[in-house]
């Protein structure tokens, strides 16, 4: 039995008009940060084309999707000393299921806080080996120093395709990468070059609605092409916009177009970001996980990251707005690996997925560690 540690459950608003094969398990062999284990391996099991993704008996959530508690095991992941990329800090992982085992896709740092995307699975999980080698890395001038950041990875008919962000230290552009074994990747670049956003800068309302040139992060795709004959992503992070693209690597945004999901709740006041790709439910519509950063109103502290739900119907309301949202974060900051780390006051979710009777959530503990939360599958 697993202890767990219990969070209240939010209020819903409703708006008007969203092949296995097994690699050589590795022995123990450091601690991270003198606490964790560390089990990791040069070899990785094989994904083939006959892979199959989610469990057997995967069932589609309803909206809302409650009752997540956190692992009181968290973290669950930690850096490693003995490899130099992901050596100073781990975090923000997507996840997906294929051949039966949990695979992580995790952002990492080293003592320079370059990030890197390291690679880790689990057949419980909790407990996971990860990949000695990164699988993603800078390569780029536009990842030069900063590198590749914050993870989130579906698959379409074979190919994996991830989203990250390349960071030169200067701006972030959302990039994409795609594979078929999650550990080589072909990288195509910024997938939104021309884009402008607008930065929203609460701390200084006279610089406020700025427009910005280049800047794009956090893109989550859904995973089915939609009856307009595209597939649907949302991205941003001052507001989250919507961009669609017929091929999964050619995108388009519409700088005139309304922001998909304008601020709303009092704890997503400063900034929203998508946390893991959403989930279609069972009666068509789809279950959007989002990050939400807070000013400090309504008790929560200025600057905090939570997490939230919202629902959201891409065949009649494409653009948006969502149609319904959490008024209260799902998850928000409360162990010490949360409140005090690389940045305080965080959590940041990235991976949501189906396991053997419960979801797993994924996320980021103060941009330092990873950790998880689950809840049970909705009868």
């Amino acid at each position: 039995m697993v202890a767990m540690r219990s969070f209240t459950a939010p209020s819903l608003l409703l708006l008007s008009s969203s092949s296995f094969i097994s690699a050589q398990f590795s022995n123990f062999n450091t601690t991270a940060n003198g606490t964790l284990p560390v089990y990791s391996s040069d070899t990785v099991p094989l994904i083939t084309e006959n892979s199959t993704e989610n469990e057997p008996n995967y069932t589609a959530p309803y909206f809302p999707l409650l009752g997540f508690k956190e692992y009181e095991g968290n973290p669950i992941l930690a850096p490693n000393p003995a490899n130099n990329w992901e050596s100073a800090y781990l975090y923000n992982p997507s996840a997906i299921v294929i051949d039966d085992t949990i695979w992580l896709l995790y952002r990492a740092q080293n003592s320079s806080r370059t990030s890197s995307i390291g690679l880790a699975w689990s057949k419980d999980g909790y407990n996971f080996t990860r990949y000695n080698n990164p699988v993603v890395n800078a390569t780029e001038s536009y990842e030069h120093v900063g590198g590749c950041e914050d993870p989130r990875v579906i698959r379409v008919n074979g190919t994996f395709y991830l989203t990250y962000t390349g960071y030169d230290l200067h701006t972030a552009r959302l990039c994409l990468a795609t594979s078929t074994d999650l550990v080589n990747w072909t990288k195509y670049g910024p997938m939104l070059p021309n884009v402008t956003d607008v930065v929203y800068n609460w701390q200084d309302p006279l610089a406020s609605w700025v427009p910005r040139q280049g800047w794009s992060k956090s893109g989550a795709i859904l995973n089915e092409r939609q009856p307009d004959g595209t597939y649907h992503m949302h991205f941003g992070d001052s507001f989250l916009y919507f961009a669609n693209s017929t091929d999964l690597i050619h995108w388009n945004f519409t700088y005139d177009s309304p922001v998909f999901a304008p601020k709303l709740n009092v704890w997503e006041q400063a900034l929203m970001e998508s946390a893991a790709p959403p989930v279609k439910t069972r009666d068509g519509m789809w279950l959007k996980f989002y990050n939400g950063v807070a000013t400090g109103l309504g008790g929560y502290k200025a600057t905090q990251y939570s997490t939230g739900q919202m629902l959201i119907d891409p065949v009649n309301q494409p653009y948006g707005p969502p149609i319904a949202r959490l008024e209260t974060p799902i998850l928000q900051p409360t162990s010490v690996h949360e409140i005090e780390g690389q940045v305080d006051n965080v959590v940041f979710s990235e991976g949501l997925v189906q396991f053997r009777g419960q979801w797993f959530l994924y996320f980021g503990q103060g941009d330092a560690f990873l950790g998880v939360a689950t809840a049970p599958v909705q009868p």
